[in-house]
């Protein structure tokens, strides 16, 4: 029974904020203000959602099953935010390339 409760509370919890994480992704003007918003809000409703369904996990390998997903998503963010580039850069495919060499000097 509590464990039900528990699911219930963290799962809805999650899904606000993962309801909060679209309208920014819908409603901010810039690429780095709208994955902010994704990134935060969605790591957050992820996270509380996989506490519901820890609360209703049969083992504990399960559990840290769950718990590893949730760290899958961390670094798969990460890599969103730096594909995204450099503030005040414009990112996509060879945003980095051309960054290095500016901040090295050689072609600005």
């Amino acid at each position: 029974m509590i464990f039900d409760l528990i699911t219930i509370g963290f799962g809805a919890a999650g899904v606000v904020f993962f309801t909060a994480g679209t309208i920014g992704l819908l409603r901010f003007p810039d690429l780095r203000s709208r994955l902010h918003a994704l990134s935060k809000a969605d790591n957050l409703g992820l996270g509380l959602i996989l506490i519901a369904l820890m609360a209703q996990a049969d083992s504990f390998a399960v559990a840290a099953k769950l718990l590893l997903i949730w760290g899958v998503g961390v670094v798969r963010r990460g890599h969103q935010r730096r594909a995204a580039g450099p503030p005040g850069r414009p990112g996509g495919p060879g945003w980095l390339s051309s960054y290095s060499m500016c901040c090295s000097g050689r072609r600005c």
